[in-house]
C-alpha cells in the first residue's frame, strides 16, 4: 500500500470552503505515530472550450510545531488586507453590474460570423 493511500484513510476531521471555482479542503490527519497534522488543499476547476473540465490541486502540509507561527502570520496578513482595503470585494468580476469587455478582435469575429450568407444546397 502506498504511503498516500495510508494517509487518506487516516482522516480525522474535515471542513470544506467552496469559493467560486475554487474549493478549499481543511483536513486533520494522523501520522503513523498517531500524531495529528493539517492539510490544506486548494482545488481549482478549469473548463475547456469543448465543455470538458479538469481540476488542479495544491496541497499544504502544516505540522503542530508550526501552528502558532502560521496562525500569527495568517492573522497578520488578513488583518492587514482588511485594515487597508476593507471587507468589500473590489474586483471587477465580483461587481453586480460587471459586464465583460470584449476586444475589437472578438467584436470583429462576431460581426463576420453574423454576416454569413445562408445557402441552401438544393439551390446549387
Amino acid at each position: 500500500m502506498r504511503e498516500n493511500d495510508m494517509l487518506e484513510k487516516e482522516e480525522i476531521f474535515s471542513k470544506v470552503l467552496r469559493a467560486g471555482r475554487r474549493t478549499y479542503f481543511f483536513d486533520v490527519r494522523a501520522t503513523r505515530a498517531d500524531d495529528y497534522y493539517i492539510t490544506i488543499t486548494e482545488s481549482k476547476k478549469f473548463t475547456e472550450e469543448d465543455g470538458s473540465f479538469h481540476f488542479k490541486k495544491h496541497k499544504i502540509y502544516l505540522y503542530k510545531e508550526d501552528f502558532a507561527a502560521f496562525n500569527e502570520i495568517l492573522n497578520d496578513m488578513t488583518s492587514y488586507v482588511l485594515n487597508h482595503k476593507g471587507e468589500e470585494v473590489i474586483s471587477e468580476r465580483h461587481q453586480k453590474d460587471f459586464k465583460r469587455e470584449y476586444t475589437t478582435e472578438r467584436i470583429e469575429e462576431a460581426a463576420k460570423a453574423a454576416s454569413f450568407t445562408d445557402v441552401d444546397f438544393d439551390d446549387i
